[in-house]
């Protein structure tokens, strides 16, 4: 899997929304605040298709574009991605830089709750 440009993640968040055999005039009214030409969103089908990221079906007339990665998929490595790139795989690091900027209280509990889930503990 290869890391998605801010517009082709905008497309397939469209598509996430939108679910499998999704037409094309539903993706680009849900893609029209951005303001793109139809020849643009084209082009980020047609990448995403190549990327092996979505898939395209003739029905007719029209064109219907089913996701072939999951939300939940693609969240999980982008994160590994930039834990990796930014904070040399270490969670720790990552917090450490959340906690420079400023972590609430609840922020923090929610936090440990996570970990102690994770861990197998109850969360007391």
């Amino acid at each position: 899997m290869k890391r998605l440009p801010d517009s082709e993640l905008e497309v397939m968040k469209a598509l996430w929304a939108s679910g499998p055999d999704t037409p094309r005039a539903q993706l680009e009214s849900a893609l029209a605040p951005f303001g793109w030409a139809g020849n643009t969103v084209n082009t980020y089908l047609a990448r995403l298709t190549e990327k092996g990221f979505l898939s395209v079906r003739r029905e007719g007339r029209h064109n219907l574009y089913t996701p072939l990665v999951s939300r939940e998929d693609y969240m999980a490595f982008d994160s590994r991605a930039v834990l990796r790139r930014l904070y040399g795989s270490s969670p720790a690091n990552f917090v450490a830089a959340l906690a420079r900027d400023g972590l609430s209280r609840e922020e923090m509990d929610r936090l440990r709750q996570l970990l102690d889930r994770l861990e197998g503990g109850d969360g007391e």
